[in-house]
């Protein structure tokens, strides 16, 4: 008995379960005779008025009847974390797989969990997807779900995972279709496996399966200084071949369906040497996470911004870094800043942990940081830390240095902000000496 069900973690003080009596260590086992697996069972057969909740404490089993609205977040209950289920792809441009040792362990879990998906947007190849998961996928209405395609070639695909048991990708993605479940699907660019024609075909055979496919982004494979495979870098040429493909089915779908369904990835437009179109031709945004539309969203963002003009000059003198793509778009936002009166410095710092070809600012780490930063402050300078490079919830890079180890260290006071224009105007307002 105590190996069933699911231990509570924690309880809301205040909420239905909490007054009904459960404890933090009590196992949920079922739900109105439904077996609890993990937290999507207590969202799914919680969303009940009227529940009874069979729950294991120690040898004891016990009921309790509880009365809601219909909303399984009332009852209050965070349950312990899933185990993920492991990614046993050997993926030819894998970015966990390029990751130098040293780094927090999290870092090095490769997903593959349909779960992961749904809860949190983590794209998932389907390769190892089982028949009971798919049912419970629809079943549960498990949607909208994100899928790397990468090729719809088996062949191409099997050789770009590392796996030639890797099945069809297509007719998976064309089972979910057919049960109503939506996706959004990328495709990671590697020039000489799924480039040229091999894309021209991936993205039209994505797009026979819309609306369920809702979204398709095309990504530029990712490479760092510490791969063991051989692997050819998306080039400018490379860029605007694949630019220029999406450009195409852009115009179509737009003309046939008012959404341009597929994106490129903001870093081809700067491998490119091209400017990202203008906010309005990425439709929702629904790759933002993906790095689909985070450069026009920032210029949009500032354009709009009103500066005003400070009533005395700032004291503090105020400095933020970025990674090298996005330097140029962050130094000419910092220029219309200087010219209202908020004096910012930015410095572009070059990714020697994972190589420069890692030109984003979420990869930086605290080192590179204080490595670029160091004999380019003075005493009384505040330094701007945009939060896109800090652990979700935390005040740490990836590499585990800390807001603290950076003021410590460099001697300086530190604030971590927001990465928009106005979380950078709104710190700089609102600094004190």
């Amino acid at each position: 008995m105590k190996n069933n069900g699911v231990e509570i973690e924690e309880l809301l003080p205040g909420h239905a379960a909490a007054q009904a009596g459960l404890l933090a260590g009590d196992r949920l086992i079922a739900i109105n005779g439904n077996r609890v697996r993990d937290s999507i069972d207590l969202m799914y057969f919680g969303n009940e008025p009227g529940l009874d909740l069979l729950v294991g404490r120690g040898d004891k089993t016990l009921h309790f009847p509880i009365e809601l609205s219909g909303n399984a977040s009332e009852l209050g209950i965070i349950l312990k974390p899933f185990k993920i289920k492991k990614c046993n792809n050997r993926c030819i441009f894998c970015f966990v797989s390029q990751l130098p040792k040293g780094l927090r362990k999290t870092l090095y879990v490769k997903d593959e969990d349909y779960r992961m998906s749904f809860l949190y947007g983590n794209y998932i190849t389907l390769s190892s997807l089982t028949d009971q998961e798919r049912k419970r996928i629809v079943e549960q209405r498990l949607s909208p779900l994100y899928i790397s395609v990468h090729s719809t070639d088996s062949e191409i695909r099997g050789a770009m995972l590392g796996n030639d048991k890797a099945g069809e990708i297509i007719k998976d993605l064309r089972f979910f279709a057919e049960n109503n479940i939506r996706m959004h699907t990328q495709i990671v660019l590697c020039p000489g496996y799924n480039d040229g024609v091999v894309l021209a075909r991936t993205i039209n055979d994505l797009y026979k399966l819309h609306p369920y496919v809702q979204s398709i982004a095309v990504v530029p494979v990712g490479l760092t200084a510490h791969r063991k495979k051989m692997m050819t870098p998306v080039g400018k040429n490379d860029a605007i071949n694949a630019l220029e493909i999406i450009r195409r089915f852009q115009t179509r779908f737009k003309r046939k369906h008012g959404e341009h369904i597929v994106f490129a990835a903001d870093e081809l437009y700067i491998r490119a040497e091209i400017e990202c179109p203008p906010l309005a031709e990425y439709d929702d945004l629904p790759q933002i996470e993906n790095g689909v539309g985070l450069v026009p969203r920032f210029l949009s963002q500032a354009r709009r911004l009103k500066i005003p003009v400070p009533a005395q000059p700032l004291t503090p003198k105020f400095i933020t870094f970025t990674g090298t793509s996005f330097y140029p778009y962050m130094a000419r936002f910092a220029e219309r800043l200087g010219r209202r009166g908020f004096p910012l410095e930015v410095v572009a710092v070059e990714n020697r942990y994972f190589g420069p070809m890692v030109t984003v600012a979420g990869l930086l780490t605290g080192r590179d940081v204080m490595g670029a930063l160091s004999g380019r402050i003075q005493a009384d300078s505040v330094l701007l830390i945009p939060d896109i490079v800090m652990r979700e919830g935390l005040e740490v890079f990836l590499d585990d240095v800390s807001k603290n180890d950076i003021e410590d260290i460099l001697g300086i006071k530190a604030m971590i902000i927001e990465s928009t224009p106005g979380g950078l105007l709104e710190a700089m307002a609102g600094a004190k000496k």
